[in-house]
Formats: C-alpha cells, sequence, structure tokens
C-alpha cells in the first residue's frame, strides 16, 4: 500500500482534532491515562536496559543508544493500540489553522489528556518502585533513576524549554509519519527512528518526564540508592519538578510539536501550496 502524501497526512492530522476536541471527558481520561502508563514502561525498560551503561561515562553514549532503542515501543502502544498523548496532540493545531475546532477545544483535549498522563505515569513510577525491581544491579537501577531526577530538576528555564521543543518536534514527526503509514510495520519503523533519535539526544519530553521524576523522587526515599551514588537529593521537590521542568518542558513541547510540525506543515500546504 502507497503511503500518504503530506497533504493528506495533514488533512487525516485535522480532521482527528474534532473527535479530540469534543470527546467525552471521561473516554479521553481513560485513554490518557492508558497513554501515560504506557510511555511510563517505555521509561522503565530503557532505564532497566542502560542503567549500567550510562552510569558509566566510558560507555554513556552506548547506553543512551541502548535506552533509544527500548524506549520507542512506549509511542507505537499508544499509536496502534489507540490512546490520548498529549504530545501528539500538539497538533491539534491543524485544526484550529482549518477553523474545525476553536482554541477552546484544544486547551480542553490538553488539561483532561494532561491530567490522565500523569496519572498513568504516576502509576507505573509507583508499581516500580514497590516492585523491588528499582534494587536490580545491586541497587544501581535504583541509584541511576535518582540521578535522572536530579539532573532533570536541575535544568534552567531555558534549556528546558528549547530540550522540549526538540523533542517534540521529533515525537510529532514520528506521529505524522505513521498517519502517512498504511502497513503496521511502517507505522513501527516510522515512529522508532525518531523517538530513538530524541533518547538518544536527551531531549526532554514531558509525559516521560511524569514517569522519570516522581519515580526518582520515590527511590529517593531508599538511603541505600542515595548512598551509592553520593547523590544529593535536596532539589528533588514536587515544586523543582513542576517549575524547573514540566512547565518549561511542557511549554516546548507545545511549540516543537505545534508550531515546527503541525503549524509549518499547514503553512507549506495550505497557504504557500
Amino acid at each position: 500500500m502507497k503511503a500518504l502524501t503530506s497533504k493528506e497526512i495533514l488533512e487525516k492530522v485535522s480532521d482527528s482534532a474534532v473527535p479530540k476536541a469534543e470527546g467525552n471527558l471521561w473516554k479521553l481520561f481513560i485513554l490518557a491515562v492508558l497513554a501515560g502508563a504506557y510511555i511510563a514502561f517505555g521509561g522503565e525498560a530503557s532505564a532497566m536496559a542502560s542503567f549500567n551503561l550510562v552510569s558509566n561515562p566510558e560507555t554513556f553514549g552506548i547506553g543512551k543508544l541502548v535506552s533509544g532503542c527500548v524506549f520507542p515501543v512506549g509511542l507505537m502502544m499508544v499509536v496502534l493500540c489507540g490512546a490520548e498523548l498529549f504530545t501528539g496532540n500538539c497538533m491539534m493545531i491543524t485544526g484550529v489553522m482549518d477553523r474545525k475546532i476553536k482554541i477552546s477545544g484544544i486547551l480542553r483535549n490538553w488539561i483532561i489528556v494532561y491530567i490522565g498522563n500523569f496519572v498513568g505515569a504516576l502509576v507505573i513510577a509507583a508499581f516500580i518502585n514497590y516492585s523491588g525491581l528499582l534494587e536490580s544491579g545491586g541497587g544501581l537501577l535504583g541509584a541511576v533513576t535518582v540521578k535522572t531526577a536530579i539532573s532533570k530538576v536541575s535544568l534552567d528555564f531555558g534549556r528546558a524549554f528549547v530540550l522540549g521543543i526538540m523533542c517534540n518536534w521529533l515525537v510529532c514527526l514520528a506521529v505524522w509519519m505513521a498517519t502517512g503509514a498504511q502497513a503496521t510495520v511502517s507505522k513501527i519503523f516510522a515512529i522508532f527512528f525518531c523517538i530513538m533519535l530524541f533518547v538518544l539526544s536527551g531531549f526532554e519530553h514531558s509525559v516521560a518526564n511524569m514517569y522519570f521524576i516522581p519515580a526518582g523522587i520515590m527511590a529517593a526515599g531508599n538511603d541505600a540508592f542515595v548512598q551509592l551514588l553520593n547523590l544529593d537529593t535536596s532539589c528533588l521537590t514536587i515544586g523543582n519538578m513542576i517549575v524547573n521542568n514540566l512547565i518549561p518542558v511542557t511549554l516546548g513541547n507545545i511549540v516543537g510539536g505545534g508550531i515546527f510540525v503541525g503549524m509549518a506543515y499547514w503553512l507549506a500546504n495550505k497557504k504557500l501550496g
């Protein structure tokens, strides 16, 4: 089957914004919880696969590559199983540009889905913490989980914002290409390489961080993890998670997906095409 053209993908993305903006609140919320859980599953598995490599400066790059090869399964589940992910929904801006929905419809979807994504990610973070899996590798996985959270809440606003832009630029390109692909295997490959690239590069994804930071905060309650890498966990607070990471990263994600993908392709294909 032939892949869709850029203009055809734009129409599908634009049309999909209507049910997203007008959908039943509880349906959107349930699908958002599932999406948050799927992304969290990808996050915890990528950490499990790479923690011993990323903890060593000499193998850090290889560790990021391994992590990047595992994490894409999260978005694959979102796209192929059907779920509502905030970062992908940033492309709903195309529906506004086509006058199919209003800004209020986008904001309604974003609020419901963002909260649902957070709930789903928190559930998986709590499950992983309770399961004892963070004790893997003599506790090194738990220590790396704490260290990852510390690095994320220690970003300054500008860096977090820019890392968020680049991340969702790639995530929405993954969704864009998967929308144009006709076969399931084509959708999987379309998703894999873009998501691998963002993880390998170290960009910031707001929903993934809804897992990584709370998981790190929970893991920091285990002194053995903290002492293993001699970590200072004083910065691991809910306030720092929200102000130093989620707010700037979320804004960057909106710009990356909404402007650099959705709006850019709308302008190229509708306004100038």
